[in-house]
């Protein structure tokens, strides 16, 4: 683990495994907006607070709802395309952020949001870091400070074969233009 300096907070992926206590708030207020229908809205939202789970794994992210209909969805790191952050004026107010995580399904809308998450950005540098195949310590255990070089967060692992197939093209190029030139 990196050593974090004071005033810094440190970020461990693996302990995410349910949305922060301020998203129930945030939906009580967001159900409020529906007037007299606040309970028909807060039922709904309630529920899936209540049951919405998170699972960070070595392969991917899985996130599961619902009593009556349960739904699941498992992504690996492989299959991510895209990863967005975004908060509406109600969330940043609640300090909560929603990370949206795409694939190539084709679909315009993200396959996952991950909401009630109070460290979206290291959440984000997280689920980055993965999906380009760098690895922590042991996982989860991967530490992202807040002051963090975001430039180290998507870094290739030495021992990565396309980038000794990329190093290996390149090289021969470079011969082969130093070649030509020899021979004008």
């Amino acid at each position: 683990m990196s050593k974090i300096e004071p005033g810094q907070s440190s970020f461990f992926a693996d302990e995410i495994t349910r949305p922060d206590p301020v998203l129930l708030k945030y939906y009580v207020c967001r159900s409020l907006f529906a007037g007299p229908f606040f309970p028909i809205a807060l039922i709904p939202q309630w529920i899936r607070y209540s049951t919405l789970r998170y699972a960070l794994d070595h392969d991917g992210v899985a996130m599961s709802w619902g009593y009556l209909f349960r739904r699941e969805i498992y992504l690996t790191y492989r299959r991510i395309q895209d990863i967005h952050v975004t908060r509406n004026i109600l969330q940043r107010w609640f300090g909560l952020a929603n990370v949206s995580i795409q694939t190539a399904s084709g679909s315009a809308a993200p396959e996952m949001v991950i909401e009630g998450i109070l460290q979206a950005e290291q959440l984000r540098d997280y689920l980055y870091s993965q999906m380009r195949g760098a690895r922590g310590d042991r996982f989860g255990a991967k530490t992202f400070d807040s002051n963090q070089d975001s430039s180290a967060v998507g870094a290739q692992p030495a021992n990565d074969p396309s980038l000794e197939l990329l190093t290996e093209i390149s090289a021969n190029l470079r011969r082969l233009l130093e070649r030509r030139e020899q021979q004008s």
